[in-house]
């Protein structure tokens, strides 16, 4: 579950620094949350100070809550690129892994960014000044978004010992008439700041109260739901989908919401919300405008295929990119339980209406249809209708597949293309390994 390499290699540095800083990704619920069945985000990036004495024990523990140790830096090293220690610790709160959803509480679309290792603390603690200088438009205005490349992408710029300040703008409901739950896509000003982020990373809110230890609750990620440029193209606001959270208790069958979901649900215009990141490298679209790209999700897993369609087909986006204008191929596959919970279906519909050469739309709605079998249509029954013309499409090279959703829903797309795939004596799960090493596949699921 980790790097021995690494472990050693940095145990071994003589920089006289006793503290070394493991990231972890993958981190799950504990062994008796993990019966359950309401889901806990698996992904995302924490920070662990852990002392030299401590190092096996961590790892164990590591890897008995499914965690990836990712990268492990002496806590000199960090400060040298923080300033400051990191504020994660094995004896802290912070550290510890959440239970119940805490820490990463699967609510909206829940997502945690897997992020780069190097990246990732390369831009860990780095305060807005720290930061490299705003870039400016044609006209002399500062961009108070990111135009940067993969090699540049923001992270980190706000902590959450130093949250940015952020106002709701607008908070609107996308579940129609008869549809299930609620889902809100909610806008956030962020003029007088300096967060700047790109399609497919997350952005962390930190939600106000106590938690059930008498602690300020941690930070909860949300894959960001709009282009760099914000919902107005001006650079100024980030947009999230939020689901709020709701699941019987497994113990007591009483009814439990959300603690973060069910603020920002209930978020009225005008009021501050604490702001951490962006994080992620994991999620981000290729630069290749003619690129092919395959979208599979479901529910409020539609966030960043979003910010990636709007990139592709809105006019004012189209205007505000001239350097990224996509003539590629894009296919959304869309799992909802109701025709009413086809969340941003009026912008999806009309992107299609008007690249139909270009975008592809295709709904998995498990309650009104039917599969083969006569049982419900889910996100994996349409993958595995068009498995083969999704297998032809992920074998070109410039293909990139995303799927963001609930767990669990890799393993029928697997199937799916499995069986596509064995019909030209191709292992899928070997082929799989090479995508993910060449940057094509991209899985985020909570």
């Amino acid at each position: 579950m980790y790097n021995q390499g690494a472990v050693e290699s940095a145990a071994n540095i003589e920089s006289g620094s006793r503290i070394f800083v493991y990231e972890v990704v993958g981190l799950r619920q504990n062994e008796e949350t993990e019966k359950t069945n309401y889901p806990i985000r698996k992904s995302g990036s924490v920070f662990i100070r852990v002392p030299y004495n401590r190092m096996n024990q961590e790892m164990r523990r590591i890897a008995r809550l499914g965690g990836k140790i990712v990268s492990i830096e002496t806590g000199s090293a960090l400060q040298q690129v923080n300033g400051t220690s990191s504020s994660f610790d094995t004896s802290s709160e912070a550290s510890t892994p959440t239970t119940s959803g805490e820490i990463a509480e699967t609510e909206g679309n829940g997502i945690a960014t897997p992020v780069d290792a190097n990246g990732e603390v390369k831009g860990f603690g780095k305060s807005p000044t720290e930061q490299q200088p705003k870039k400016k438009d044609k006209k002399g205005n500062t961009m108070t978004q990111a135009k940067a490349k993969h090699a540049d992408v923001p992270v980190n710029i706000y902590r959450p010992n130093a949250p940015f300040i952020g106002k709701c703008i607008s908070n609107q409901e996308l579940v129609g008439e008869g549809g299930i739950g609620t889902v809100r896509h909610l806008k956030f000003d962020l003029t007088g700041g300096d967060l700047r982020y790109i399609e497919g990373q997350s952005i962390g809110i930190i939600p106000p109260g106590l938690d059930k230890n008498g602690k300020p609750e941690k930070l909860r990620l949300y894959s960001i739901a709009s282009t760099r440029h914000g919902d107005d193209v001006d650079d100024k606001t980030v947009s999230l989908c939020v689901r709020q959270l709701e699941y019987k208790h497994p113990e007591t069958n009483e009814t439990v919401y959300g603690v973060c979901s069910t603020h920002l649900c209930h978020l009225e215009p005008g009021t501050e919300v604490k702001i951490t990141g962006p994080v992620g490298k994991e999620m981000l679209l290729p630069e290749d405008t003619n690129a092919k790209v395959i979208m599979m999700g479901t529910g409020t897993g539609i966030a960043p295929m979003r910010a990636y369609l709007w990139r592709m087909f809105k006019d004012a986006e189209r205007a505000a990119n001239p350097e990224y204008q996509f003539g590629g191929f894009a296919w959304l596959i869309f799992g909802i339980p109701t025709s009413p919970n086809i969340l941003y279906k009026e912008e999806l519909e009309e992107m299609q209406q008007k690249y139909p050469d270009n975008f592809r739309l295709t709904y998995a709605i498990s309650r009104e249809q039917k599969n083969p079998e006569g049982g419900r249509m889910y996100i994996q029954d349409r993958v595995a209708e068009h498995a083969d013309e999704l297998w032809k499409m992920i074998k070109e090279e410039n293909t990139h597949t995303y799927i963001c959703g609930l767990r669990g829903m890799e393993d029928g797309i697997d199937a799916a293309l499995a069986a596509a795939a064995a019909k030209e004596d191709i292992v899928w799960a070997t082929y799989q390994k090479e995508l993910k090493k060449a940057g094509r596949w991209h899985v985020e699921t909570y």
